[in-house]
């Protein structure tokens, strides 16, 4: 027999059991902010992250005199964690359980649940509302890109008997876990196919795809034997830098630190730096070999699917044989570590080629054309199946991903009753 249900008077949450009331958040929960200054060093520093409430390492802390803590809050084991700002950022999780004590700073909200509230049915509960992105549209202007504690304590809250919030989150709780479980899995196995990628670029790429040939000692500190007949040869020998016109149909183009050259608008829009002038932009046509100056050492580099236009911290360069080589080539230098370990990069985890000399000065394993074509036929045939398991693992992580966020919902809601089992 269906639950009798009732409207929440809340667009957002739509029906709500009978027996559930619908209060505000404040009813139930409390802000508390401790100024903390000398008693700082007793307390574990925390942080939320999309692993949920981390320690941070002690060596964050080095060096900081206690003045440096005023303004931090003491967040208890048991109580929620709220990131004040980017609430549009997926990447990262915007509210937290906490299992430990420590200090936060002041770009977190915490809240202190009553006694009359399970404190991880209000996890749940909030974790669905910034799921469907509920904390994104609490200004008067729909669009809000950081959450103050008002806000959070005037938000509806829904208040289901202690025993039912007690049975939801343990169903929730075993029932995330198992998808948890498979998610790790399913990303684990990922993260080889792509190591095993990278394993079989390198093999092509400095040994060839033949069997057993002659070997010669390569002289290059990053490489050891190589087959006897390929050349080696500096970057600059071998890879050109073009200045092309741009065209008036021209569209922008992107290369991808996963090595994908194409139009900016096949990909994504969003997360882009904008530039409202396009000072520099040189033109691109279909198969030229493109290299991003500043992010080649995660393995920007590729070769344009498009004709279009591109910033001028990007290479647009044509080779002495075929242009996929080199480009597999100069990944391998990417994944092997090559380019970051000799670059002089200003972000963390960056390179910075922006000037060609800088990348030119690299030597480089060049095979005659006729086995640098063999090679780019076995590695981009390769390749292709091992990406092609890769997408479907990635459609399985989204489809659970989806189950997870609508269980959460349909539990915290009441749209679904736990079953008798639990």
């Amino acid at each position: 027999m269906a639950r009798e249900m009732k409207d929440s008077g809340v667009a957002w949450l739509g029906v709500i059991p009978v027996n559930w009331k619908s209060d505000r958040v404040k009813h139930y929960y409390a802000t508390h902010k401790f100024v903390v200054g000398e008693s700082a060093d007793k307390y574990e520093r925390l942080a939320l992250t999309l692993n949920g409430v981390i320690k941070r390492p002690k060596e964050d802390r080095t060096g900081l005199q206690p003045d440096a803590f005023n303004g931090y809050q003491v967040l208890k084991r048991g109580e929620l964690v709220f990131k004040l700002i980017d609430l549009e950022n997926v990447s990262t999780s915007r509210v937290g359980f906490s299992p430990y004590t420590g200090i936060v700073s002041p770009a977190y909200i915490v809240l202190k649940p009553n006694r009359t509230v399970n404190p991880r049915f209000g996890y749940y509960y909030f974790i669905s509302l910034w799921q469907r992105e509920i904390f994104n549209h609490l200004g008067d202007d729909g669009v809000r890109s950081s959450l103050n504690a008002n806000d959070l304590l005037n938000l509806p809250y829904l208040f289901p008997l202690l025993d039912d919030q007690n049975q939801i989150v343990v169903y929730l709780d075993r029932k995330c876990s198992e998808i948890d479980a498979v998610l790790k899995k399913t990303r684990d196995s990922i993260e080889e196919y792509k190591k095993l990628k990278q394993a079989i670029i390198t093999q092509a790429v400095t040994k060839g795809i033949r069997g057993d040939r002659p070997m010669k000692e390569s002289g290059v500190i990053w490489l050891d034997t190589v087959p006897a007949e390929w050349t080696i040869s500096k970057i600059k020998y071998t890879i050109f830098p073009k200045e092309k016109p741009v065209l008036p149909m021209d569209e922008v183009i992107t290369c991808f630190r996963d090595g994908t050259v194409t139009l900016r608008r096949n990909r994504r829009e969003e997360g882009f730096t904008i530039s409202f002038t396009e000072n520099g932009y040189q033109g691109v046509d279909v198969g030229d070999l493109v290299i991003h100056g500043m992010d080649t050492f995660a393995g920007a580099i590729g070769c344009s699917d498009s004709r279009g236009k591109t910033s001028p911290v990007v290479h647009v360069c044509s080779t002495v044989g075929n242009n996929r080589y080199f480009m597999y080539f100069l990944r391998y230098m990417a994944y092997s570590g090559v380019l970051m370990d000799f670059s002089n990069g200003v972000r963390i985890r960056s390179s910075d080629f922006r000037n060609f000399k800088k990348l030119a000065v690299f030597e480089m394993l060049v095979p005659p054309l006729r086995e640098q074509n063999k090679i780019v036929d076995y590695l981009d045939s390769t390749l292709a199946k091992i990406d092609q398991v890769i997408k479907q693992k990635e459609i399985l992580i989204s489809e659970l991903e989806a189950c997870k966020k609508s269980a959460i919902y349909e539990y915290v809601t009441g749209k679904k009753e736990v079953p008798n089992a639990y």
